[in-house]
């Protein structure tokens, strides 16, 4: 008898183990999360400077008061609320300057959504004015269906949508509204 209650014992103990066992799992990520709303950023980073390199030389300096990182999200992004200017240099350093009152970046996809105020100034005085425009990173290519204005060398040109590169040797303004040519 007593031998009986003994196994029973050691059974009880045994599936208690085995349960506790099989119910523990990795919570490391929801661990993170602790404390943090799914509404709000991840971080909030004020007076940002940042500088992009390739091979020591400085490529890009993006600079914003204000930007919120969601990368806790499923779909990670950062928001810039306060607005962003973005200094892009070519390879014999000359500068274009991309300014907008509000931008996106969405990590995964490399997209970048520059709105409100938009306005690309090239190294050549090119300028693009737009209430939105895309940035593809991976493919180095700027869109948008917005209206647009686009000062060349020799035209301003208005319009509804915008198709470039990122170095604007093949900039088109799709849908044009009008055309005001320039004098010397």
């Amino acid at each position: 008898m007593k031998k009986s209650i003994t196994n029973k014992f050691y059974n009880i103990v045994t599936v208690f183990t085995v349960a506790m066992f099989f119910s523990c799992n990795d919570n490391f990520d929801q661990v993170q999360k602790i404390g943090i709303s799914e509404n709000e950023p991840f971080t909030v980073d004020y007076n940002l400077n940042l500088k992009y390199t390739d091979s020591g030389r400085i490529t890009a300096n993006l600079i914003s008061t204000k930007a919120l990182d969601y990368s806790n999200r499923d779909f990670p992004y950062r928001e810039f609320v306060d607005g962003v200017e973005l200094d892009i240099f070519d390879d014999n350093n000359k500068k274009s300057i991309v300014l907008a009152d509000y931008a996106i970046i969405y990590t995964e996809t490399g997209l970048i959504d520059m709105q409100n105020n938009v306005v690309i100034t090239t190294h050549d005085n090119r300028v693009l004015k737009t209430n939105q425009l895309f940035y593809d990173q991976k493919n180095e290519w700027l869109y948008t269906n917005e209206a647009v204005s686009f000062k060349s060398e020799q035209d301003l040109i208005n319009g509804h949508g915008f198709d470039s590169n990122t170095k604007f040797t093949n900039a088109e303004v799709l849908e044009v509204t009008g055309i005001i040519t320039l004098e010397e």
